[in-house]
């Protein structure tokens, strides 16, 4: 396959009960339809509130499902829980081995690898890191091995969360830790790919969009698909709008188009808490 064309989307937020975030979701769906790209990979946030609603992971399955090409899925803290951190409260919910396996079942597999145009493709589950749950090890150990077979080729890592904010030992704070792969997990998974061609890290779960380099490696966030959070509530890093990227992967080359699908709209956070009512 001299060509391989991906399109990232990534914390779509999918529950009936929010028709501006399904309404995101078509237009996203009528762009992908109209690309036809070769894989579409949903980095994590697939439903609105997976651990305390199943139906929120059904009707967001079922969507993707509408989709005129594969797919592929990663979980976020929606679909299964967040991760504990070194500093900072406590998650709620945390992440378990229930709500993990209701992902699978559900919606699919939460970590995968697969080669295509000349590339190593791997995708993780950076929920159930620092979590100490025995799939935390269970993972690293095929990582180990799926590494170990990447013989000099390119690889794409894609996760939910981001590796780290500018610099891999950016400290750890309270009201970020939650942001990124949190320690010693992370440092840990950046010595794994140190003798490893990592080329590319695409990740969500921050709703900006952001792309920059850091030695070799390009790091992209994806923005989310269906809301945006506004500045009273979240910092502003980079870009605050609702889109997707497309890939296009050759033999030792990689281009990155930043998009915005056709009729999408920048749901405001705000306008989801209202119709949450009294769950939040």
């Amino acid at each position: 396959m001299p060509e391989f064309r991906l399109t990232q989307i990534s914390d779509t937020h999918l529950g009936r009960r929010f028709p501006g975030l399904i309404a995101n979701f078509h237009r996203v769906s009528e762009h992908i339809d109209a690309g036809r790209p070769d894989l579409v990979v949903n980095t994590g946030d697939v439903s609105f509130d997976g651990p305390s609603s199943r139906d929120d992971a059904e009707f967001a399955k079922g969507l993707h499902d509408a989709l005129p090409v594969a797919c592929r899925y990663l979980p976020g803290n929606h679909d299964i829980g967040d991760n504990p951190t070194a500093i900072g409260p406590a998650p709620k919910p945390p992440v378990s081995p229930a709500h993990r396996q209701q992902f699978c079942d559900i919606i699919g597999e939460d970590h995968w690898s697969f080669d295509a145009a000349g590339w190593r493709f791997i995708g993780l589950n950076s929920l159930v890191m620092n979590s100490g749950l025995a799939f935390e090890a269970e993972q690293f150990d095929w990582l180990a091995s799926e590494l170990s077979h990447a013989n000099g080729r390119p690889v794409a890592l894609f996760l939910h969360k981001p590796l780290f904010l500018n610099l891999p030992e950016d400290p750890e704070t309270p009201e970020t830790s939650i942001r990124y792969v949190p320690q010693p997990a992370r440092a840990r998974l950046i010595e794994m790919f140190g003798t490893i061609d990592l080329r590319l890290i695409a990740s969500g779960h921050v709703h900006q969009r952001r792309d920059f380099t850091w030695r070799r490696t390009r790091h992209v966030w994806a923005p989310s698909a269906g809301f945006v959070i506004n500045d009273q509530r979240q910092d502003r890093i980079a870009s605050k709008e609702v889109g997707l990227v497309e890939y296009r992967f050759q033999p030792d080359s990689l281009e990155v188009r930043h998009v915005r699908a056709a009729g999408q709209v920048d749901v405001d956070i705000e306008e989801l808490l209202v119709q949450m009512g009294g769950e939040h």
